[in-house]
């Protein structure tokens, strides 16, 4: 994958986190997509149970929004360096990580998500 293919999946992909349609979301992915975050590290297998996981997952965060910093190319996909604004009550938070993508046939097969939500947990215990 190049650094512009790996750009321009992540211009159609990212927005797709805001404004909770987990529907469309889920389409970026495969239907045997793998996928891990902080809150889910044994990761999630397929992509029917990944939809029922951004449907919960996503409506507490509807604003919140997701750029790219940079992306690094690697055999079969990218690493991407993001940021993310996320508003949380009265604190917005603004957090960086990395993802790990691999892409097959235009769809994201594997994803994996590093950061640390400390400031989220913190966050979500005062509302």
């Amino acid at each position: 994958m190049t650094r512009n293919d790996a750009l321009h999946l992540c211009q159609s992909w990212l927005p797709l986190w805001t404004g909770n349609q987990p529907e469309r979301l889920a389409d970026a992915y495969s239907e045997d997509v793998f996928y891990r975050d902080p809150a889910r590290p044994e990761g999630i297998h397929g992509k029917a149970r990944l939809l029922s996981y951004f449907t919960k997952l996503l409506p507490p965060f509807p604003d919140w929004v997701w750029e790219v910093d940079d992306v690094f190319p690697i055999d079969g996909g990218f690493t991407l360096r993001w940021k993310a604004t996320i508003p949380m009550g009265d604190t917005v938070i603004r957090e960086t990580g990395m993802d790990l993508v691999l892409v097959q046939e235009g769809k994201i097969v594997r994803n994996e998500v590093y950061f640390d939500r400390s400031a989220m947990l913190a966050a979500m215990r005062k509302t």
